[in-house]
C-alpha cells in the first residue's frame, strides 16, 4: 500500500495555495498555469501537487506581468482578498518592474496596441476598401 503524504500545518499543495492566495480564480486555472510552466518554485518548474512552506520563493507569470513573491503563510481556505494578501510579500524589484511595464504599456500610442479578436465595423470597411483597390 502506498504511503499517503499528510498535509500538516507547515506545508500545503501549491495549486491550493495559489487559489487561496487569489492569484487564480479556480484551482483548475492554477493547475493549468503550473503545468504550462507559468509558475516556478525556487526557480524550478514544479507539479501542482508539490508541497510548499513558508519562506519559499514563487515566480508567477501572468503575461505581460511577472510576480516574484515570498510565501509568508499558508491558508487552507479561500478567504477575503485582504487576508489573502497577508499570505505573501512581493519583492521590491518585482513591484518596480511591473510598474515600469504598466507605464510603458499605458504610454503606447493607441494604434500600436495589439487587440485580440475580430475586426470591428470600421476595420472591416478599411479592409474591404483596401482589397477592392487591387
Amino acid at each position: 500500500m502506498a504511503k499517503k503524504e499528510t498535509v500538516s500545518e507547515d506545508n500545503q499543495r501549491l495549486d491550493k495555495w495559489l487559489w487561496a492566495a487569489r492569484f487564480y480564480k479556480t484551482r483548475g486555472l492554477a493547475v493549468e498555469a503550473i503545468n504550462g510552466g507559468k509558475v516556478h518554485l525556487n526557480n524550478n518548474r514544479v507539479k501542482p501537487s508539490r508541497t510548499i512552506k513558508a519562506d519559499d520563493i514563487l515566480s508567477i507569470s501572468k503575461p505581460p506581468y511577472e510576480h516574484i513573491i515570498t510565501i509568508l503563510g499558508l491558508n487552507k481556505q479561500r478567504r477575503p482578498a485582504i487576508e489573502a494578501q497577508q499570505l505573501y510579500v512581493e519583492s521590491e524589484q518585482s513591484i518596480a518592474k511591473r510598474e515600469i511595464l504598466h507605464q510603458q504599456l499605458k504610454d503606447q500610442p493607441l494604434g500600436f496596441r495589439h487587440e485580440k479578436g475580430r475586426p470591428n465595423k470600421r476595420d472591416r470597411r478599411h479592409i474591404i476598401k483596401f482589397t477592392r483597390k487591387s
